[in-house]
C-alpha cells in the first residue's frame, strides 16, 4: 500500500478539510504531517460546522485512525478548546485520535516571541498569525524544542529551562513586557497538557509504516499551501514547514516511494492571507465580489482574504513541486455571476514574457490573461457532472489542458454533499 498526499496548490484556505472530511471513507487512518494552528480546516455536514485546527479533518468518519504526526506542531491550549469543542457537538474521539511522541509543543512563550518579533520588524512584517508557530519551529530546528514525548519525563524542568531562555530574548531583544501574558495563559496551558496525556501518543512512524504492512490506506493531510512552503514558496512572506509532498515523508516519517497518489487542491480563483506578493491580486470592485461571494475571511484569524484571478503559471509550479497526480477545483460556485472570467497564464517582467515561476516576486510582475466566458449558473444545486453548465466544462479543459493534470473533483459549495466527483476519459 502506499500513502496518499492531499495538500494545497496555493497560499493556503483552497479547502483541504473538506475534501479529506469526504475522501476519508476510502481510507483506514488519516495523518496530519506538518502546521500547526495557524491551520483552519473547515468542515459542513448534517447542519454542523467545525472548524479544525490541529486534528485531522477525518475525525468525523466512524472506525477511521486519525494521527497528528511528528511534523506538526501543538498548542495546548488551542489543542483543549478544539476538543471541548468537539464534546459539545457529542463526539469523543478519544479512542481515535493518535498523536506523535516526536511533535513539538508551541510554549506560551513561543506565541509571546511570535508577537514581539512582528513588532519589531514594522513594516517589514510577514502577516504572521501569531500562533507562535515560526518560533516553535525555530527551537525545533535549534535543538531546543520540547516534545509531546518530554511530557512524561521531568517535563516542568525542561519547560521552566526554556521558557526562562525565552524570557531572556523577550526581555533583552525586544524589550517586552512578558509577564501578565504569560501569567494569563500558563495554567490553561498545563491544563491541555494534562489532557494531551489522556490521548494516545505513540511513536507515528511506526503507526504508519505498519498500516501500510497490513495492507490498510492511509491519506496525508497537509496545511497552508504550496506557495507558503519555507523552501519553495513567495520567501520570506511564507510559513515555517515543508507544505509540499516531500513534507509528507519528513512529517510522518514514509519513505518517497511509498508516496500514491497526490492531490492537489486549488480554488477556481486565488486568495492570500497576510503580507506578501500576489499577482493577480484584485484592489477593486472585482476583488470585493469575489471576497463577498466566496467569504473570504480566515477560519483561524478572521482576517480578510485578498482575492484574485486563477494564477497558472504559480499552479504549474505547484503541481511540478509536488508531482501532482489529480487536480481538486474548490469554490467553482463562487464566479457563477461573472459575465467573463479572466486566467492568469504568464508574467511579464521587464518587458519580457514569462511562464515559469520566478525566484521572487516583485511589484513588476504583470500577469498576462486569457478571458473565458464566465457560465452565470447557480452550481450549488448541480449534483451530478452531467449537469455542468458548457462555459464551466470549457473553463475545466483549459485548466487541464495548461497544466497536463484532470481535474477529477469539483466543489460547488461548503457542504460535504456539494462535491461533484467527475469521470475522466481514462476511467
Amino acid at each position: 500500500m502506499k500513502v496518499d498526499v492531499l495538500l494545497g496548490l496555493q497560499w493556503g484556505d483552497e479547502g483541504k478539510g473538506k475534501v479529506v472530511d469526504v475522501l476519508t471513507p476510502k481510507y483506514d487512518a488519516i495523518s496530519r504531517f506538518q502546521g500547526g494552528p495557524n491551520a483552519g480546516h473547515t468542515l459542513e455536514f448534517n447542519n454542523i460546522k467545525q472548524i479544525l485546527h490541529t486534528i485531522p479533518s477525518g475525525i468525523f468518519r466512524d472506525n477511521k485512525i486519525n494521527i497528528i504526526g511528528n511534523g506538526v506542531v501543538i498548542d495546548p491550549i488551542v489543542f483543549k478548546k478544539e476538543i471541548d469543542s468537539l464534546k459539545g457537538k457529542g463526539f469523543d474521539i478519544s479512542g481515535n485520535l493518535y498523536i506523535s511522541k516526536k511533535a513539538h509543543l508551541i510554549l506560551p512563550t513561543h506565541r509571546l516571541l511570535d508577537e514581539a518579533s512582528e513588532k519589531a520588524k514594522g513594516k517589514t512584517k510577514i502577516g504572521s498569525t501569531l500562533k507562535g508557530i515560526g518560533p516553535t519551529y525555530r527551537d525545533k530546528i535549534g535543538r531546543d524544542g520540547l516534545r509531546i514525548g518530554d511530557i512524561v519525563n521531568d517535563f516542568e524542568d525542561k519547560y521552566t529551562a526554556r521558557v526562562d531562555n525565552h524570557k531572556v530574548i523577550l526581555e533583552k531583544r525586544y524589550g517586552f513586557d512578558y509577564e501578565k501574558a504569560l501569567d494569563a495563559c500558563e495554567k490553561e496551558w498545563f491544563e491541555g497538557i494534562t489532557l494531551i496525556k489522556s490521548f494516545n501518543i505513540i511513536d507515528s512512524e511506526h503507526l504508519v509504516n505498519n498500516l501500510l504492512k497490513e495492507g490498510k490506506s492511509v491519506l496525508a493531510e497537509g496545511a497552508q499551501g504550496t506557495l507558503l512552503d519555507i523552501d519553495f514558496g513567495s520567501y520570506p512572506f511564507v510559513t515555517s514547514s515543508n507544505t509540499i509532498c516531500a513534507g509528507a515523508c519528513t512529517g510522518l516519517g514514509i519513505a518517497p516511494n511509498k508516496i500514491g497518489e497526490v492531490f492537489g487542491i486549488f480554488k477556481a480563483y486565488c486568495t492570500r492571507v497576510g503580507m506578501g506578493p500576489f499577482p493577480t491580486e484584485l484592489n477593486d470592485e472585482t476583488g470585493d465580489k469575489l471576497r463577498k461571494a466566496g467569504h473570504e475571511f480566515g477560519s483561524t484569524t478572521g482576517r480578510p482574504r485578498r482575492c484574485g484571478w486563477l494564477d497558472l503559471v504559480a499552479l504549474n509550479y505547484s503541481i511540478m513541486l509536488n508531482g501532482v497526480t489529480q487536480l481538486i477545483m474548490m469554490k467553482a460556485d463562487v464566479l457563477d455571476e461573472f459575465d467573463t472570467i479572466k486566467i492568469c497564464v504568464g508574467y511579464e517582467v521587464g518587458g519580457e514574457v514569462i511562464e515559469q515561476f520566478p525566484f521572487e516576486l516583485s511589484e513588476e510582475v504583470k500577469p498576462i490573461y486569457v478571458e473565458l466566458p464566465g457560465w452565470k449558473t447557480d452550481l450549488t444545486k448541480i449534483t451530478n457532472q452531467n449537469e455542468f453548465p458548457e462555459e464551466l466544462n470549457s473553463y475545466i479543459n483549459f485548466i487541464e489542458e495548461e497544466t497536463g493534470a484532470p481535474v477529477t473533483i469539483a466543489s460547488v459549495g461548503p457542504n460535504r454533499a456539494q462535491t461533484i466527483f467527475i469521470e475522466t476519459e481514462e476511467e
